[in-house]
């Protein structure tokens, strides 16, 4: 009998085999079934949540992009490509892109208002230096992950963004453990050198 691990409360064969339950429900979602998008969305929303907060750090903003983000799945489920990858890899780089979208939203309406003169709002100025440095260093690291291979990419922001474990990876990519830590540590040490930082 095949053995057996839970992810979120799905069955998931050890092997990697089982079906990606995401994806499924994404198909049924792509036909304008909306059982299954409440399913997708009990299924993922804490985890879309956790990967938006992370890049946002504001709860308020986050909560907004994670409705955004599900509305763009209920809108655009059929441009998911079952063939190409995994259901909730989709989701959370969906989630990813509407996050830093926003973070770059920020920054641009951080930058005209300090060009207009912050004290016009009356914001303090060390608010608005952390938050400006905050939007750049998630910049930074979104270019950087852009010149990633996917596979390295992949697991990095499942790991860091979604708050899978080095063996949940293993089996939402099916792909064996020894693979994802090493796609992970090169992937690091990728993106540290991206980035200019010294190991």
């Amino acid at each position: 009998m095949l053995m057996e691990m839970v992810i979120d409360g799905v069955d998931v064969p050890e092997d990697g085999s089982a079906s990606d339950l995401a994806a499924d429900l994404l198909v049924r979602v792509a036909s304008g079934d909306q059982r299954a998008f409440a399913e997708l969305y009990d299924l993922l929303s804490s985890r879309v949540f956790g990967l938006i907060l992370r890049v946002l750090v504001n709860r308020a903003q986050s909560e907004e992009v994670l409705q955004e983000v599900f509305l763009e799945i209920w809108q655009s489920a059929a441009r998911f490509a079952p063939n190409k990858g995994q259901g909730r890899t989709w989701i959370l780089t969906v989630a990813h892109r509407r996050a830093v979208d926003r973070v770059r939203a920020s920054q641009s309406s951080s930058d005209r208002d300090i060009r207009a003169g912050i004290r016009d709002i009356g914001v303090a100025h060390d608010s608005v230096a952390e938050q400006v440095e905050l939007s750049i260093e998630g910049e930074r690291v979104v270019s950087a992950l852009s010149r990633l291979p996917e596979s390295q990419r992949e697991a990095i922001v499942l790991s860091y963004y979604g708050g899978y474990s080095q063996s949940e990876i293993a089996v939402l990519v099916g792909t064996p453990l020894g693979t994802i830590k090493t796609r992970m540590r090169d992937g690091l040490s990728r993106l540290r050198s991206e980035m200019g930082v010294n190991a």
